[in-house]
């Protein structure tokens, strides 16, 4: 781990609250936990969007990738959030800060919300949560997040979130269910330096 990823090493921060959330980390050795990641990555709805890198299809596969996000926060280079009902503690969803570079102190975003959490402004309440963590307790200058064009409904959760539409990347993701076709991405982004949303 290199000195500047070390001091970011996440297990020390305290869990991100507001807006009625909480932001836990994950457990790989969580029956419910593993449980909740596979049924996020294996809603139609999440694989319309996304294609992951490595599919999970069965929770030793949910395990393994929450072990790998957990390395991510241990190492500085990433951090993951499982959102919750801040009263119940009902896992709601997903939220990250991936891909940190601590040297020009950017990063990357992404989420999605469990079937039975949608309508409940649940993304955008954490992605208000995750960046005000990224930018407070993580020093980042940039956040971006990028979504499918024709993603409107993550496109709103941005803008909701003061993340400006910067641009169309083509070609930047790889198309549903396929890694041998492309698709266009929309590119947003929030500076700590821009002014906080009022939160829904």
């Amino acid at each position: 781990m290199s000195d500047v990823h070390a001091q970011y090493a996440t297990p020390s921060f305290p869990e991100p609250q507001g807006h009625g959330l909480r932001l836990r980390p994950w457990n790989a050795e969580s029956d419910a936990d593993a449980g909740a990641w596979l049924r996020g990555l294996s809603d139609p709805e999440f694989q319309r969007w996304n294609t992951p890198l490595k599919a999970v299809r069965d929770i030793d596969d949910a395990r393994d990738s929450l072990r790998a996000r957990a390395e991510s926060a241990a190492d500085g280079s990433g951090v993951s959030f499982r959102v919750t009902d801040a009263g119940t503690g009902v896992t709601l969803g997903h939220i990250g800060v991936n891909e940190i570079d601590h040297v020009i102190r950017v990063a990357r975003v992404g989420y999605w919300v469990l079937p039975e959490a949608r309508g409940r402004q649940v993304a955008t309440r954490a992605l208000l949560l995750a960046a005000r963590f990224a930018f407070s307790e993580l020093g980042l200058h940039r956040l971006e997040l990028g979504h499918a064009l024709g993603h409107d409904v993550s496109c709103r959760v941005a803008e909701r979130c003061g993340f400006l539409w910067e641009g169309t990347l083509r070609g930047a993701m790889f198309e549903a269910a396929r890694s041998d076709a492309f698709r266009d991405v929309h590119l947003h982004a929030r500076l700590a330096t821009d002014p906080e949303p009022v939160a829904p």
